[in-house]
Formats: structure tokens, sequence, C-alpha cells
């Protein structure tokens, strides 16, 4: 039978002490690690952070830079100027308005006739703009087609002109524009696209689309914005090149001039 040895009481204490200093010591350790650590992310969040004020600070004074001289497009004294330019300042107002797409069909006042003001498609933007500036497009269209039906697309089988929907057709309105205002040259030069222009364009494989140049210019600087509703309601954006280019006008009124077809 073996024994077993007993130790003192004295080494028992000294024995516990020290398992409590090595216990201490990899605790303090691990703290120091940990604070460094989190000093660290500090350090790096607060360089970065200042960094990022730094840059916001000088992008926003460069921004205001460019604010202190907007562009002006520089309207003339001439009738045409004066004419187009209410066109485009009514349209341009159009876009505070709040307006739903909706084609469809209503039957509504002639002349002067509109569908509801918050509703509408993107010909509504035109016909609006230029009853701004005193020109009717429902009554000149109406007007035309009724003395010269076979002139205009045969696109909805109907036999005879309908003031309700014939001036909200994009197809119309480019016959109108030819017949009666200037047929401008479809280019991608953006410096051949001038406040009060129409443009027409192949909005998809099956839709068309129309739109009006305004007298603001895109972020770059290099085109004139665009006014028009493409399903998101009345808006003013840098889409002139957005879509195939089908047709580009000026027009003045049916009764500014000719031009054959």
């Amino acid at each position: 039978m073996g024994t077993s040895e007993t130790l003192p009481k004295e080494s028992k204490d000294k024995s516990h002490k020290e398992i409590i200093r090595q216990t201490t010591e990899k605790r303090l350790n691990y703290l120091v690690i940990i604070l460094i650590v989190i000093f660290s992310i500090i350090f790096v969040f607060v360089t970065k952070k200042d960094s990022s004020i730094d840059d916001y600070i000088n992008s926003s004074l460069i921004a205001l830079q460019f604010q202190e001289e907007p562009y002006t497009y520089p309207w003339s004294d001439s009738t045409e100027d004066q004419f187009l330019q209410k066109v485009v300042e009514t349209a341009k107002g159009r876009t505070d308005n709040f307006v739903k797409y909706d084609d469809s069909y209503i039957s509504i006042d002639y002349p002067g006739g509109d569908v509801p003001d918050d509703t509408g498609v993107c010909t509504d933007v035109i016909i609006r703009a230029y009853r701004g500036a005193g020109v009717d497009l429902q009554k000149e269209i109406h007007e035309d087609m009724s003395a010269n039906f076979s002139d205009y697309p045969n696109l909805w089988n109907l036999t005879q002109p309908d003031s309700n929907i014939d001036h909200r057709r994009v197809q119309n309105l480019e016959v109108l524009f030819t017949k009666y205002g200037k047929v401008l040259p479809i280019t991608k030069n953006p410096e051949d696209y001038q406040p009060g222009d129409i443009v027409t364009w192949n909005f998809t494989s099956s839709l068309v689309h129309i739109g009006i140049v305004v007298d603001e210019k895109s972020a770059d600087g290099e085109r004139f914005l665009i006014v028009h509703n493409g399903g998101g309601g009345t808006v003013m954006q840098d889409v002139l090149f957005s879509w195939e280019i089908r047709g580009h006008y000026r027009y003045l009124g049916r009764e500014s001039g000719t031009n054959p077809i």
C-alpha cells in the first residue's frame, strides 16, 4: 500500500498565487490587444471621415463655383424666339404638376379641349405647351384633317377626323409639323437641337414618343434637356439621344408658313 505526500500549506498558497498572477497577466495582455485594435479602428475611421469631409467640402465648393454662373440661353427679341420661349416656359412649368400617365380615350371639348389636368400622355405635354403660347394644336389638326384627311396616316381605321383624339397622336403631329413647320436635320450633334425644337423618337419597336427641347442644359453642359412624359409624369431630363430619333421640327403654328410634304 502506497503512501501519499501532503504539500505544506505555505507551498499551496504560493502555487495558488502564481496561478492568479499568470491568469491576471493573460487577461491584461488580452485587454491591451483589444484596446490597441479599438484605437486602431477609431484612428482609421476618423482619418477617413476627415478625408471624406474635406472631399465633400471641396466638391461642394466646386459645385458652387459652377452654380455662380448658370447657363442662360440667349433668347432674342425676334417674334420666333419670343413665341418659342413661351412654349418652352410653359413646358418647363408643367414639370411642377403631378401627372399620371393615362392614354385612355376621353371625350373632350372642342376647341380648347383637354383631358384632366392631372393625367396625360407624351403628346399632351406638347399640346399644353403650345396652348401657353396661344396655339391650339387640337384645332389646327382637326381643321387640317377635315380638309386633307388623306394626308394623315391611316393607323387607327378611322374614316373621318375625331377631335377627341387626333391631336394626341404623335404620327398626326408629325404630319402637321411637316406641312406647316420646319423639318430640321436628324443628327447626332447636340448643337443641332435648340430650345423650342420638337423631337420624336422610336420609343420601342411599336411605340413612338415626343418631347420638346428646353433652354436648360445637361450636367456636363453638352445637351439641352427635354421635357416629356415617358410614363412617369411630365419631367425634364437629359434624354435627347436616349432613343432613335425619327423626327425633328420647329413649329410656330399653322399660320406661320407651309412646307409641302
